[in-house]
């Protein structure tokens, strides 16, 4: 079995604020799933349609595209698409961490 590990933040700030004060527990799903994928490939950004984010998280398309619609208002993921029907890139927003300074 392989584990993922999840930052303190993710569970202890976001899960309380996305589910308990905005009410949106397909929002956190669907972080969820981008961590994993992303996790999982060691990319800074994946593919992923609605359909295929409905499968990895149970959710209906409807419910993911609300989540996902919170969680761009929020600043939590960056969507990029390279044309109107491509499927989008998704990228988590980890304001958290603070990127280190590059020496030189």
């Amino acid at each position: 079995m392989h584990h993922v590990p999840i930052d303190d933040y993710v569970l202890d700030v976001l899960l309380p604020d996305l589910v308990g004060h905005d009410k949106s527990p397909s929002a956190f799903l669907v972080y969820l799933v981008l961590w994993t994928k992303l996790y999982r490939s060691a990319e800074r950004s994946t593919a992923l349609s609605l359909q295929q984010f409905a499968e990895l998280s149970g959710l209906s398309k409807s419910a993911v595209q609300a989540g996902i619609r919170l969680l761009k208002r929020r600043g939590s993921i960056k969507v990029t698409k390279t044309s109107r029907t491509a499927v989008p890139q998704y990228e988590l927003i980890r304001h958290w961490v603070r990127r280190r300074a590059r020496s030189g």
